[in-house]
């Protein structure tokens, strides 16, 4: 029976996605913060950066490999991505059963705000931790219940505007309530190096295609050099420099899937001052060139 009453409650979910779901991938919705996804066939394991997010999946499961570590989560989970940090990827789903999800962006400011009306202390042991900056959780009936009305405000214009912003705070409320509230309040504990390196990861993804140095981004921790560059390189396993090119490479395929841009154009965009050391680059990354990529995508998996 409880199996029963799950793979209802998935259902339930599944069919309030479904109509939000206007292409595979990513898509936007009426609220800013908050995105679906959906996917037909099984993606092999590729590089990917997603945003600090919730990412809850109704149907369809996800591989995500970060170092040494494996994490599996599907249908009644939720991913708590809390840093921006690289991983490799695999999908699965089909044509029957597609993955379906909703990704709620995590906002620190709003975070903030609510730990705060929430009375919460500082905890100096969650400030002292550098905690996993991706996790996963069982989606129990406070959050469940909580995405619905998300999902069910966006299925109504005016309700998503008088209501959305409201609804998008609770799932993060919910979130602060449940078994991975530590690594959400990392993120707020100012003096934490993991808010910290979080900071610096803000200031990088917003200005990836500009020349960046180990020292800039330090400052914006406020850390020196030395202390930044060890944090950053435990927090995400890869080093500042090795995260911005992976970042930019991201992009990049981005900007060749969804914009069509040409090579030189997109190489540029994203702050190479060499079209073929970006090409040399690419093609190590993915396994292709960026000139392939369109093409590549085009084969039904």
């Amino acid at each position: 029976m409880q199996l029963t009453s799950r793979s209802a409650e998935n259902a339930t979910l599944c069919a309030l996605i479904a109509p939000l779901a206007l292409r595979p991938g990513f898509v936007d919705t009426r609220l800013p913060q908050v995105q679906v996804l959906s996917w037909n066939h099984y993606v092999a394991s590729s590089p990917q950066i997603y945003e600090p997010s919730l990412m809850i999946l109704a149907q369809g499961s996800k591989l995500a490999r970060l170092g040494p570590r494996t994490l599996e989560y599907g249908a009644g989970h939720y991913l708590v991505q809390a840093l921006s940090v690289p991983f490799m990827c695999e999908t699965f789903a089909t044509e029957d059963e597609p993955l379906l999800g909703v990704a709620v962006a995590i906002d620190r400011i709003v975070l903030g705000e609510l730990v705060q009306a929430m009375g919460l202390p500082v905890d100096e042991q969650i400030a002292a931790q550098t905690p996993e900056s991706m996790t996963s959780a069982a989606l129990d009936a406070p959050m469940r219940d909580s995405v619905e009305r998300l999902l069910r405000c966006l299925q109504d214009p005016l309700e998503c505007q008088v209501m959305g912003a409201a609804r998008v705070r609770e799932v993060l409320y919910v979130a602060l309530r449940g078994p991975q509230a530590g690594v959400l309040r990392a993120l707020v504990e100012q003096q934490g190096h993991f808010a910290r390196i979080a900071a610096a990861l803000s200031h990088l993804r917003e200005h990836y295609a500009e020349p960046l140095s180990v020292e800039e981004l330090a400052s914006c921790a406020n850390m020196s050099a030395s202390t930044f560059h060890e944090h950053f390189k435990r927090t995400t396993l890869v080093s500042p420099m090795q995260y911005l090119k992976r970042l930019r490479l991201l992009k990049a395929q981005q900007m060749l899937i969804g914009e069509g841009l040409g090579v030189a154009q997109v190489a540029h965009r994203v702050g190479y001052q060499s079209t073929s050391q970006f090409s040399r680059e690419y093609k190590r990354h993915f396994q292709r060139s960026p000139g392939d990529e369109q093409a590549y995508l085009a084969i039904p998996a």
